[in-house]
């Protein structure tokens, strides 16, 4: 394009051109200026790297922000109406765009948000207020996957532009997240519910290197043949010249790095001619290791050193030399070397990079991050090793594409060079790969299918898919669909078949994945197979990011399950399946199994329970390392191992607070405390025995955990108590560091005392338990939260009864809970334990211990009261509480016992108050219960009714409702309006209603409306109750109750304010058997929960807490409608 069809600055509208610091835009941004900025396409555009392919983003940022100028010429925003979406496969790249548009966008208005790993301090109104996400694939999947309930997919309506940086990475494993969420973008875009919403006609712009497949990429992004731009090296500002050498491997990784040290300083006399050079290398210390190597061959050159050009220059860095803080730093300067990495200060760092410039320093040794980070151009670049390693993962793994593309960009300077070279360094077997990838002949091809049923889980999970249509659906929007038409061979389909077919094998393969979700309980189907929706495993391995065979060996964890299986199932993961057995390793590992000092808490056995002598599989060196690490003070210190039993804490952590999840959930009581512990200690790397507990404060480490074992201090509570003096003087530290060390004790959750005990309970066969939390200390004011897991459980059942988080530093103390658990047969031995499990500290979880009382059953004691009974909620298996998820429950195996024929007590079992028993009832004794005992017992009970007297005119009482007594004596004059309300048909639904009225019918003031009628008083007679008895008998309503085998469950509602009813309560639902149809529920039973965070106050009474609902489970079934009476005469 020649220089007159340039687009100038000044072609954008007023508002818009402080945004741009030049005058006019170069060729590629100029051919693609019309299609950004004055339209809305869809656009993918392949360039060479420094092209200037970031400027075309910022065009269609400022075309969406046009959409709010008015017509008067004002720019009008709104917070977070129109958001754009900019994702990249590098942090550093994130990170520099949001510092470059905080600067130019910020002073319109306009909120930047970063959303990767280091940022962790957004909340759900930060993403709801941004304007500009800046994200990588894996954590906008993640943000998105579980916060679905809490806002995640509540901004995915507002989104109106997608930003696809560096889209080459479809071709790298981590390509699958991509592909992911633009294919849920996309689903989402076509949702009917969302036609009004930007979302629905949003725009993606996709850039990328020089690829031969664009066109795929467009047909996936739906891009219109204008809006394809592809452009060759001749848009590239320096021509580049690349090599690429490959050497033998080495025994490991770190030994193959040190060895290419060996041959920079020739590849650059070679192929530098005496230019500027940048040198990257996987790590700090390598880079370091690097320069200190070129340093040392210069200084043989002496005067002749290759890197010296004059005197002046000399000078030069003779005067810089001194400046830098760094002292092996200043060596290599005065040899016209440095290094470069985040280990340096910010003073060292800008002397080295001004000396670069400047053409004094003429190499510079740093790290991947140089190449995203300040603009440092040289002619030629040198990447020492096409592998880096991963703290993440913990082990060596090859750069992905943008970042080895990002640094080959530095090669060249504009101003001063007509070319670049770049030199890549790796091992023979990978040299054809970078030199497809250097040349644009690398065919992007897509990475989901590995992944696929971990992805489709994931939208189930979000509810982007509800059906097998929509399914199939999500999975047309995938990349994997294009290149599987396009290339079968390469995703196990014959080539040559129908497109129809490829369809076809789709929907199979869809069917497949979704069979064996079912197969696992992760989703529920229906009976069609068509329905879709997530059950708690599915939402568990979407949370934790977890594979699908991973997550199947928690599930097949057998019941009793102990802390040696749950680390055998971490070490079985996929997430560590990379680590390998090494040769030269087995002898170190023969040794640490064999445990001469007896350090290891567990060991490899064979079949007959001794030690194995040899190590054999990858899983058994996983076990040992974790073994061995977890003591605290670990006998291996190879570096590949170390590096090993790294990324076995990292990811087995993570994995274990599935597991603690997955048995909560299941109500597992073993499990549930061993994958706690299994998750703390892993992240903690220490076991709970360990004599180096003091390792988890800050500012103590190895060293200084040894000195203080060695002066007795093993303990939080002992350092406590120790001499902040004694403690400089073992550890060879200076005042105030005894002080420092006590102070690092406030970072400790505050301290609670737990207890539980047996309080008196008058329903017969059951236990009531108190357990008591009090805090003992008050918490210190810190920013960092403090939660644990309260847990009540039995052993012999191994059976979660209660469980709650709660939050350390809010709960009201004393905070107590009442539990209600079957007491133990004669001959059974029942012990409740209660846990207080502290979520990240080992060592400082709170324990006891109860051992029920066994059932009395020779004796039925009754008691009657003078008041109305008060209702217990039923007995209730509660469980998880997560701050994300609501409650959910497994299956239940409890089984209530009771007697089938129907119950006439007229009086309350539950009184806690201490009364002289009304029967006692022997049993030896045998009581024939029929129609005549109960109204003897009736007319017992009738001589005790209180005479109605006539109402005065002038009470209160007949002022009250005259309406109201009207209608009921016209309804049925011959009765009086002590049956006129029935408590039974009447269905009060509150403990207070049933008071109120009790209080009514029994008062002295309520009579039979002699004012209306004229009669005297006159009392009841007992033809008059039978009369009615038998009257309403016949149309008593039907008493649905649940099965005695099914559970009763009680689930909390937030918002909600229903009051429980006290039917409800007991599991009984009273209603016409004509209008209301018996509840017949085969769904999973809810489980009480709470969230201590949330409670302001400290009662406990179930009754005072709203949005409590209860549920039946399992078949109902219709009893006898005397049933009836003892709710109509409870008052009496």
């Amino acid at each position: 394009m020649d220089t007159h069809t340039l687009k100038s600055v000044s072609d954008l509208p007023g508002n818009f051109r402080s945004a741009f610091s030049f005058r006019y835009f170069n060729s590629l941004q100029s051919e693609c200026f019309p299609l950004c900025f004055h339209s809305d396409i869809n656009m993918v555009i392949s360039a060479p790297t420094g092209s200037g392919k970031t400027v075309l983003f910022e065009l269609c940022i400022l075309r969406l922000l046009s959409k709010s100028i008015s017509t008067e010429g004002r720019f009008l925003h709104a917070k977070g109406a129109l958001k754009t979406v900019y994702i990249s496969p590098s942090k550093a790249l994130v990170q520099e765009k949001l510092r470059d548009w905080n600067h130019k966008f910020n002073s319109w208005g306009i909120i930047c948000l970063e959303l990767t790993g280091d940022n962790e301090t957004y909340s759900t109104r930060n993403i709801q207020d941004a304007d500009i996400i800046l994200t990588t694939p894996e954590k906008f999947d993640a943000v998105s996957r579980y916060r679905v309930t809490s806002g995640g997919l509540g901004f995915f309506s507002d989104i109106a532009l997608v930003l696809i940086d560096e889209v080459h990475l479809l071709n790298d494993p981590r390509g699958a997240a991509l592909e992911a969420i633009v294919s849920r973008i996309k689903i989402l875009s076509s949702n009917h519910e969302l036609r009004s919403s930007p979302l629905a006609s949003v725009r993606l712009l996709a850039v990328s290197a020089t690829i031969p497949n664009i066109e795929d990429l467009a047909e996936w992004l739906k891009v219109p043949t204008a809006g394809i731009k592809k452009f060759g090296e001749e848009m590239r500002p320096v021509k580049l010249t690349t090599k690429v050498f490959g050497y033998a491997a080495a025994k490991n990784d770190f030994l193959f790095e040190k060895r290419l040290q060996n041959y920079i300083y020739d590849i650059l006399m070679q192929y530098s001619k005496g230019k500027s050079a940048l040198v990257f290398c996987s790590t700090r210390k390598g880079a370091q290791e690097a320069a200190q190597k070129l340093a040392q061959t210069a200084m043989t050159y002496g005067y002749s050193n290759p890197f010296i050009k004059s005197r002046e220059q000399l000078e030069r860095l003779r005067e810089a030399s001194p400046m830098c803080s760094d002292k092996q730093m200043q060596s290599y300067i005065l040899q016209g070397v440095g290094y470069h990495n985040g280990g340096l200060c910010q003073k060292d760092r800008s002397l080295v990079e001004g000396l670069f410039l400047n053409g004094d320093i003429q190499v510079i040794c740093a790290t991947n991050t140089l190449a995203h980070g300040i603009n440092l151009p040289a002619h030629t670049v040198v990447i020492k090793s096409t592998q880096h390693f991963n703290k993440e993962k913990g082990h060596y793994m090859e750069y992905d594409r943008s970042t080895l593309l990002q640094m080959c960009g530095r090669a060249g300077r504009p101003p001063f060079d007509d070319t670049g070279m770049v030199i890549i360094m790796t091992r023979r077997e990978t040299v054809h790969l970078y030199e497809n990838l250097l040349n644009g002949c690398e065919v992007v091809e897509s990475q989901l299918l590995p992944c696929l049923i971990e992805h489709l889980t994931a939208e189930i999970v979000q509810l982007t898919i509800s059906d097998i249509t929509r399914a199939i659906e999500w999975m047309k929007c995938s990349y994997l669909y294009v290149r599987m038409k396009k290339n079968p061979e390469n995703y196990a389909i014959k080539k040559g078949i129908p497109k129809d077919r490829v369809e076809k094998h789709l929907q199979e393969l869809c069917l497949q994945k979704i069979n064996e979700l079912s197969h696992y309980q992760m989703i529920w189907t229906d009976t069609d197979g068509f329905v879709l929706k997530p059950e708690e495993p599915g939402r568990l391995m979407t949370k934790y990011y977890l594979k699908f065979d991973t997550m199947k060996y928690i599930i097949n964890a057998p019941t009793g399950y102990s802390l040696n299986e749950a680390l055998q199932i971490v070490c079985r993961a996929e997430e560590i399946s990379w680590i390998q057995l090494r040769r030269n390793e087995k002898k170190t590992l023969n040794d640490v199994n064999a445990d001469r000092e007896g350090r290891l808490r567990f060991h490899i056995n064979d079949n007959k329970g001794k030690r194995k002598k040899r190590i054999q599989t990858r899983e058994e060196k996983l076990f040992l390392l974790a073994n061995d690490w977890l003591t605290g003070d670990p006998s291996i210190h190879d570096l590949s191992m170390t590096q090993d039993a790294n990324s076995i804490c990292s990811n087995g952590s993570r994995i274990a607070r599935c597991m603690k999840e997955y048995f909560i959930y299941k109500k597992n009581y073993k499990g549930t405390l061993s994958s706690t512990l299994l998750a703390k200690s892993l992240y903690q790397k220490l076991w709970d025995d360990s004599p180096y507990l003091l390792k988890q404060l800050p500012g103590i480490g190895m060293v200084t955990a040894k000195a203080l074992h060695s002066m007795g201090v093993r303990s939080f509570e002992a350092l406590a108590e120790a001499d902040p003096r004694r403690i400089e003087i073992v550890t060879g530290r200076k005042y105030p560091f005894g002080n420092t060390i006590k102070e690092s004790l406030s970072s400790l959750p505050p301290k609670v005392e737990i207890k539980v005990e047996e309080v008196d309970c008058q329903k017969q066969g059951i236990s009531k338990l108190a357990v008591t939390l009090t805090r003992l200390s008050q918490p210190v004011q810190s920013t960092k939260r403090h939660y644990a897991d309260m847990i009540v459980g039995s052993d012999e059942e191994n059976r979660i009864h209660f469980h709650e988080k709660i939050r350390m530093e809010d709960f009201s103390s004393p905070y107590s809970v009442t539990i209600l658990l079957e007491r133990p047969h004669q001959q059974a031995k029942a012990t409740v334990k209660a846990d207080l499990i502290f979520e990240e500290y080992i060592g400082i979880d709170l324990h006891e211990t109860l051992l029920l009382k066994k059932a009395n059953n020779n004796k039925i004691n009754y008691r009657s009261e003078n008041r109305l009974p008060h209702y217990y909620p039923p007995m209730v298996d509660a469980c998880i509480v997560d701050d994300d998820n609501p409650a959910t429950s497994g299956p239940s195996t409890r089984k209530d016992k009771k007697d089938e024929m129907p119950s006439f007590k007229l009086i309350d079992e539950d009184s806690e108050e201490e009364k002289e028993p009304y029967v006692t009832m022997e049993e030896d004794d045998c009581v024939i219960i029929n129609e005549h005992t109960v109204f003897d017992h009736i007319r017992e009970k009738a001589k005790c009714f209180p005479t109605l007297k006539t109402l005065n005119p002038t009470s209160p009482a007949s002022r009250k409702s005259p309406q109201k007594r009207k209608s009921l004596v016209e309804n049925s004059p011959e009765l009086d309006p002590l049956f006129q309300y029935d408590s039974v048909l009447g269905l009060p639904t509150r403990t207070k209603d049933i008071k109120q009225s009790a209080q009514q019918i029994t008062s002295p003031g309520y009579a039979s409306l002699a004012d209306k009628t004229g009669e005297k008083e006159r009392p009841f007679s007992d033809e008059t109750i039978f009369n009615y008895i038998r009257k309403r008998s016949k149309n008593s309503p039907v008493v649905i109750t649940s099965r005695t085998e099914d559970p009763i469950a009680i689930c909390s509602q937030e918002g909600s304010n229903t009051e429980i009813s006290p039917y409800r309560a007991y599991g009984l639902l009273v209603s016409p058997s004509k209008k209301r149809p018996g509840i017949t529920s085969d769904a999973p039973t809810e489980i009480l929960s709470f969230d201590i965070s949330m409670v302001k106050g400290s009662s406990t009474s179930l009754e005072k807490n709203k949005g409590l609902c209860s549920t039946l489970a399992g078949k109902s079934k219709e009893s006898d409608s005397f049933l009836g009476f003892k709710s109509v005469f409870s008052f009496l």
